[in-house]
């Protein structure tokens, strides 16, 4: 039988700060190498669901402008928390707008173009081998070994708390959760390894090659689960604005709108 494990929240918070501290480092390393060879270092901040379409767009870029793009990867909740921390990068992508809408709110990002959608969806082990059906309850229920994100640091775990919330039963599933994860990536990872039979995660990481052999996909309803704007800010500190902008205006493109489609980040189920 496989054991229950939570994640405590304080061990969580630590490594938020210690993620935090290596963004300090690594923008210093970046600015005395940026000194060095003459040529502009953007950072980007992307949540863990876009980083294959946000990757191939930076490479485009790199081409165009002669300049090297930095993408720190993670949960929008923690990346947020390092650019309040930090106050440095150029660009951020988290899983839901209503990261960018705080950001707005705390003058932290200037401009916006609306770059693709996000929505959430019930996963299961390739197979289905227990049968899970696509009733919310299943995630309350002893029967099944379920893990979710933590709402405070990946936005599938914000995402996760206000459909469970609109479904009358987040607290049921939150005693029932096995385990706390960080962001989407670790929660594939579950299904992957055969850890979890049942989590809720973003349905475009399904779609991706290296995670279909391993996961099936249970729509959940849409009077829970709605699509989600992905909108990619400018950061008010930017210390390339110009580039950042061609970044943005590509991303925003029908070029780019393919991308995000290609890896299920528009048209979603």
């Amino acid at each position: 039988m496989r054991q229950r494990i939570a994640i405590p929240v304080a061990v969580i918070g630590i490594l938020v700060v210690a993620v935090a501290l290596c963004f300090v480092f690594a923008r210093a390393v970046s600015s005395e190498a940026e000194a060095a060879t003459g040529k502009k270092e953007l950072l980007v901040y992307c949540g863990i669901t876009m980083i294959k379409p946000m990757s191939e767009i930076a490479r485009v870029i790199e081409e165009r402008e002669d300049c090297k793009i930095i993408i720190t990867k993670g949960g929008s909740g923690n990346l947020l928390r390092a650019i309040k921390v930090n106050k440095v990068g150029d660009l951020y992508l988290p899983g839901s707008d209503s990261y960018i809408k705080t950001c707005i709110k705390e003058g932290l990002v200037s401009e916006t173009v609306h770059v693709g959608y996000n929505k959430a969806a019930l996963m299961v082990q390739k197979g289905n081998p227990k049968g899970i059906t696509n009733d919310l309850g299943n995630l309350a229920s002893p029967d099944y070994y379920v893990v979710i994100c933590n709402p405070n640091s990946g936005s599938i775990g914000r995402e996760t708390r206000k459909i469970l919330e609109r479904a009358g039963i987040f607290d049921q599933v939150s005693r029932n959760a096995s385990q706390l994860t960080t962001d989407s990536k670790d929660l594939v990872n579950v299904l992957r390894n055969k850890e979890a039979d049942l989590v809720i995660n973003w349905y475009a990481t399904s779609t991706w090659p290296d995670n279909q052999p391993y996961v099936d996909v249970l729509s959940i309803d849409e009077q829970y689960a709605f699509k989600k704007k992905l909108v990619l800010g400018l950061l008010t500190f930017s210390k390339h604005p110009d580039i950042a902008r061609k970044f943005m205006a590509y991303a925003a493109s029908e070029k780019g709108k393919t991308l995000f489609e290609q890896y299920g980040l528009f048209d979603v189920k």
